[in-house]
């Protein structure tokens, strides 16, 4: 009887052993073709392309011994890519400059070289629940001895909100791009990194400002003579918040006093990677001072006329909504688009020159790098 009542149990036993080995997952294997003299070399694991485009969050961590491979083991069927990076300060983490770029020799699975965004879909692998897939990974400097350098054509672009104004002002300009281990230059955007945290990052910005308007745009702005082009200059915090969040604190002035004041600006950013392109939404509050919001929107006494009184604002707070969008194809070139629509405060909305309370602002780029 005792025997009869345990048959049941040994069978049921039997089952969940059956059941574990079917159940057992397929490996990665992770291999460093030129593994580095010193140092320790980590490999991280990613099963999301959000994570894999931030290099934040991977799904497993492991240490790839020398001369050796690293194993990930027991995974579910799915696709998965593979970072392997040198930690020369071992300190277990992919260390970044202030623009959150890595600065440590590393390397993506599928030999797949990424000179903007990583793409999970280049270098993701498909292991099935029994297999066994092997990430051959070679380490390279991303600045090299010189940095990242692209040339192209840019062209900037700005709606006109003023009475009796059509159409965009543009103006095309060279899209010289670099990116280095201190320095990036993104068309009319300068960043020269200072200080480097692993949260927090400050960085001295420039920015080419285009001019608000020109005389001749619309009738109501005659006799106001051109708003002219000018360069602001300034500080930046950037910081890497949960859930692969940018946010970015700045000031800027007009070093060159043309137009006189300043903008500072906070900011929040994510980005979303879909195969080679790459989207980044975002909104910020744009803080413009008084001197900027009068020149731009103001109406002096000498300016005034029958239908345009004089008209003074303070400082003002804008609201801005963002869209970022880089997509890289045939390994060296770029199409990069930066563009957003700034809702005006109520004290510049009631300036006698103005018909719409927003303005469209962008860049857009074909660069190719090398």
């Amino acid at each position: 009887m005792t025997m009869q009542n345990g048959r049941p149990w040994m069978a049921l036993g039997a089952a969940w052993v059956l059941a574990a080995a079917g159940a057992a997952g397929g490996d990665v294997r992770v291999r460093v073709e030129n593994p580095p003299a010193t140092g320790r070399v980590v490999a991280l694991l990613f099963d999301r392309p959000d994570a894999f485009g931030d290099l934040r969050d991977p799904l497993r961590t492991a240490e790839v011994p020398a001369g050796g491979a690293a194993a990930f083991e027991d995974l579910p069927a799915g696709r998965y890519a593979v970072l392997a990076f040198h930690d020369q300060n071992a300190n277990g983490t992919l260390d970044r400059n202030f623009l959150g770029i890595p600065r440590e020799p590393l390397g993506f699975s599928n030999g797949y070289w990424a000179k903007g965004e990583p793409a999970f879909s280049q270098a993701a692998l498909d292991v099935g629940a029994e297999d066994r897939a092997a990430a051959d990974v070679e380490l390279r400097e991303i600045f090299g001895r010189r940095g990242l350098i692209g040339v192209g054509a840019g062209v900037l672009a700005q709606s006109n909100p003023y009475r009796g104004a059509d159409g965009f002002r543009l103006q095309a300009i060279p899209a010289i791009t670099y990116v280095g281990k201190r320095v990036q230059i993104l068309g009319p955007v300068a960043q020269v990194g200072i200080l480097d945290g692993e949260r927090v990052r400050l960085a001295a910005t420039a920015r080419y400002r285009l001019g608000a308007y020109e005389e001749d745009d619309s009738a109501v702005l005659a006799g106001m003579g051109d708003r002219q082009d000018s360069l602001f200059a300034g500080l930046a915090l950037q910081g890497s918040l949960p859930a692969g969040l940018r946010a970015s604190a700045g000031y800027e002035h007009d070093v060159l006093d043309r137009v006189g004041g300043g903008t500072a600006r906070f900011g929040l950013r994510r980005g979303f990677p879909f195969g080679r392109l790459s989207v980044s939404p975002g909104v910020a509050l744009n803080w413009i001072s008084a001197e900027l919001a009068g020149h731009e929107f103001g109406v002096e006494g000498d300016e005034a006329g029958a239908d345009r009184p004089v008209y003074r604002p303070g400082d003002a707070v804008n609201v801005e909504l963002g869209l970022g969008m880089s997509a890289e194809w045939a390994g060296t070139w770029r199409l990069i688009v930066n563009g957003g629509v700034e809702f005006l405060a109520n004290e510049l909305r009631e300036s006698p020159l103005v018909a719409e309370g927003w303005v469209l602002r962008g860049f857009a780029a074909v660069n190719a790098s090398f």
